[in-house]
This record gives C-alpha cells, structure tokens and sequence, in this order.
C-alpha cells in the first residue's frame, strides 16, 4: 500500500516549519496511531478525524493506520493538522487521488460533522507556503488572515467535502481575502496644552526610535502625550507590518479588526507579572514587548511595576529580540519597540508637584527612585520632568499647539534622511557608524566629555546622548550635530541629575 504525503505547518516562534504528514495503512486489527512527537490536542486528532471522516460520507478504513509527523523532533500542538491528516488518509485509502495532494499545504482543525475551523497562526504559514511555492488551503477565518502575505496563493473551505471536491477535480476552491484595511484614529496632538518641552521630547523620540521616560505629578499629561505618539510615527514597510501582524495571530488579538499596517500601542497594567510582558508558557507565546513590535509600548506608573519585571526588559531594549528557554521549549520573538515610560517623582500622590511644595524627604524621593534599577535608566535615551499645567494655561486658547499633521511631516522627514543616509534609525546606531554620523567638533566632544565625567554618565548612556544629537540635527536639516544640537541632547537627561543627589 503506497504512502500518502500531505504536508502542513507547526508554530515555532513567529516561523512556521514544514510538516510532513505521512499516511500508512497496514493489515492487522484496527488501529490508528499519531507519531512525530504529538502533543495532548495532536493526539486527540485521532477521533475527531475519525468522525469527521464518518459524518462526511466516507469510509473510515478498517485497517492499522500510521500517521508520521515529520520532523520527528519539533513538537506540535494544536489542532491545526486535522485537515491534512484526514485527506493524508483519504488519499491512502484511494477515495481521493493519491498525487491530488502534491503542491498543496492543509492546515485546520475539524469539528465532528467535517466543517473546517480556525487555527490560527496562519499568516506565518502563508508567507512560508509561498517560500515553498505551495498552495495553501484554510478556514474562511484564517484565510483573511492569511491572504495579508500578498504573494502566497490561499484557498478556503469551510468543509471537508468542499477540499476533497477540490482535489478530485470536481471544484474549484475561492481565493482567500484580506480584510479591508480601516484607517487608525490617532488622537490629535494638538489637544495637549502647554507641555512643550515634553511635546519637543516626544518629536525628537518619534523622529530617532528613542525610548523616553517621562516624570511628573499625576494629571500633569504623560498618559495623553504617550497616547500621542503612534501618531506621528511614520508608517510601517509592508515587511514590518507582516511581521506584527505574525505576530498578533500567535496571540489572537483582534489586530486584523483595524489597519494592520498601523503601530502597535501596548499599555499593560502595572500588575503584569515577567511572562506577560517578555512572553512564555509550556508552549512559548509573544507577551506585550512582542506585541508592541515596531510599535509603543507604554508603561504607566513605572515605579508601581515589580523591579524584577521591569529588568527584564533589558536584553530586549538592547538586542532587539526576546529569547524564551523552557525545559522541552525554546523560542524566540522580535521585540523592537519604542518604550515610553511614566511616573511620579516621589511617592506622595497629588499634593506633588516638581515645584518647592513636595512634603517628601529626600530619602523617601531616593528610596521611590531607585525602584527602578540603573542598568534599566542607562538604556533610556531622553527623560523629562512633566510639570503641573496652572489653570489659566489650561484655558487659554493654545493657537500655537502643533498638530499630529505637521509634527508627523517632520518626523518622516528626518526618518527619511536617516534611511538614506545609513538605512537604519538613529536608535540603532552602533560602532564605526555611530561614529560616522554623529561626529563632534573638538568643543563639543569637550562638552560632552565634561558633562559625562560630572554626571558619572556610562558607555551605554555617552552614546545614546550622540544618537539623540543626531535625531535633533535630522530634525533641523542639519547635515552635522552642530553645538545647539547637542546641547539640547544634554537638556533631556533628567535621569543624570539624580545621580547628583543626596
């Protein structure tokens, strides 16, 4: 009795790997056993195929069926291999044609009755089944998801009849669609009033990918200005978009319900535990740094966040990447975001400002301070003091407040210029290319040396200050960081004065 070869996708991370679905049937008594390193939900494939098989009208057979899942060595899970192994023994059994099969990748969970549902992931999937130059048959669910990959070719079934019709000749499956894209509703800068050093701060952030860290009292405009900032980030690439959007179907949002192509915004709860923001489980999935791919993520109230929680997001602000090891699991997901982080300078609520009236003693300010660790503040690139905004500032008509529009303008320019110029944001500066684009005259190197021995400022935190120079010059046009420029790199250091302090 001849193999039958269909072939289907497992989850590793954002990639999705090639599984070989292989089909024996062999005389002896009945059986029907799943091997390939199976998981519980895999295993369980065993009767819903069966039945699925029953209920469709055809004939379940009698025989000692083998279904190989190769590589034996990746483990699957889920539900997602159904579909390929049902029609991997339809075609064994010679109910549908046996060569029918090639060029084509299934991937489903099926009901009992036959219907084809969900099983997410899919979009990792198609972009690999178009790698393969392979067709790829899905739910409706999953096809909207799937036809995002543009190059891959994507069919949909809602049933198993309709794929077996397909395969016999006797049907011909619909192309799978992609979902309308729904332009984002970013809410307008323009509705900040006052606030313009903290508004400079968020443009010189948007323009170089900076991460910024905002302190001040409570209603003084963080959480708005940081609402604020997806806005007038330029528009992702088609290859950013499909990697957020990947990343998304691992988790289920509903990402796919608006633009797919627009910014991630991620805020967590304070309470989020390490493995909801950096990712885990038995089975790796993203957490939020992941979801916030090529986005924001925003953390309110910082120094309410366990201090254990908070460093872990140091690999990641740095490489770019999460790793996540379990005892049988290893996965890693891209996590490239902008963190804009929030918090009051001292423990005592509302009646503290950044004014001479705050109560708290100097111990307590530095006790509130040093909830968050050093190593975590030296990979911030620009902190603020946000100060409370007095009444009559708030009802004045703010005629000069710029809004999302003009500053968004200026942003894809300077970003414009940066990728001309190294092909990369001014973030990600490194090495001989850091120091190719954000050279210093021989005064303001002295400038800068002077201000790093002063403020006992680290490798880490010297270079940063460059690239923030560099992004402040790409917002003026200019062609070098000239003095104003790095001057006011220097002015967004907040953070260095407390190290000043008693």
């Amino acid at each position: 009795m001849p193999i039958a070869i269909a072939h289907a996708r497992a989850i590793d991370g954002i990639h999705a790997p090639l599984v070989t679905i292989e089909t024996h049937l062999a005389n002896g008594l009945p059986a029907f056993q799943i091997v390939g390193l199976p998981e519980a939900a895999v295993r369980e494939s065993r009767d819903r195929v069966r039945a699925a098989i029953q209920t469709s009208g055809f004939e379940f057979p009698r025989r000692r069926i083998t279904v190989n899942l190769a590589p034996a060595d990746l483990p699957k899970d889920g539900g997602r291999f159904d579909l390929g192994i049902a029609l991997g023994i339809l075609a064994a059994s010679r109910q549908i044609p046996l060569e029918s099969l090639d060029g084509h990748e299934f991937l489903g969970e099926l009901s009992l009755d036959g219907h084809i549902r969900p099983s997410g992931g899919t979009l990792a999937a198609g972009l690999a089944a178009a790698d393969a130059g392979h067709r790829l048959v899905v739910s409706p669910a999953d096809g909207r998801e799937a036809a995002l990959a543009s190059r891959a070719e994507v069919v949909t079934a809602e049933h198993l009849l309709e794929v077996s019709a397909a395969l016999d000749g006797r049907a011909v499956l619909p192309p799978a669609e992609a979902p309308e894209p729904v332009p984002p509703r970013h809410p307008d800068l323009a509705d900040v009033r006052g606030q313009h050093q903290a508004r400079r701060a968020l443009e010189i952030a948007a323009a170089g990918a900076h991460h910024l860290l905002m302190v001040g009292p409570p209603g003084s405009g963080k959480s708005m200005l940081a609402a604020r900032l997806p806005g007038i980030l330029p528009p992702m690439t088609e290859a950013e978009a499909l990697e957020t959007a990947a990343i998304h179907s691992l988790r289920g949002t509903d990402h796919l319900q608006g633009d797919w192509r627009a910014r991630p915004y991620r805020s967590p709860h304070h309470t989020a535990s390490g493995v909801a923001l950096v990712g885990g489980g038995s089975t790796p999935r993203p957490g939020e740094i992941s979801l916030a791919h090529h986005g924001v993520l925003f953390l309110d109230e910082l120094t309410e966040f366990d201090r254990t929680v908070l460093d872990v997001l140091r690999e990641p602000l740095e490489t770019g990447c999460i790793h996540i090891s379990r005892a049988a699991r290893q996965a890693e997901f891209p996590a490239r975001f902008q963190l804009i982080g929030a918090m009051n300078p001292c423990p005592q609520g509302f009646d503290c400002d950044l004014a001479e009236r705050c109560q708290c003693s100097p111990e307590q300010r530095a006790r509130h301070r040093k909830r968050l660790s050093a190593p975590l503040l030296d990979r911030i690139d620009l902190a603020i003091e946000v100060p409370r905004i007095p009444p009559a500032e708030l009802a004045a008509d703010d005629t000069a407040s710029e809004d999302t529009t003009r500053v968004a303008a200026r942003v894809a320019a300077a970003r414009e210029r940066q990728q001309s110029r190294q092909d990369t944001p001014n973030s990600a500066l490194h090495g001989p290319a850091l120091d190719q684009h954000a050279a210093l005259s021989t005064a303001d190197r002295e400038v800068l040396d002077t201000a790093a021995e002063r403020f006992r400022l680290s490798a880490r935190a010297y270079h940063r200050i460059l690239r923030v120079a560099r992004s402040i010059a790409d917002l003026d046009g200019a062609e070098t960081i000239a003095t104003r420029h790095l001057t006011e790199a220097l002015s967004f250091r907040a953070l260095d004065h407390w190290r000043t302090q008693v």
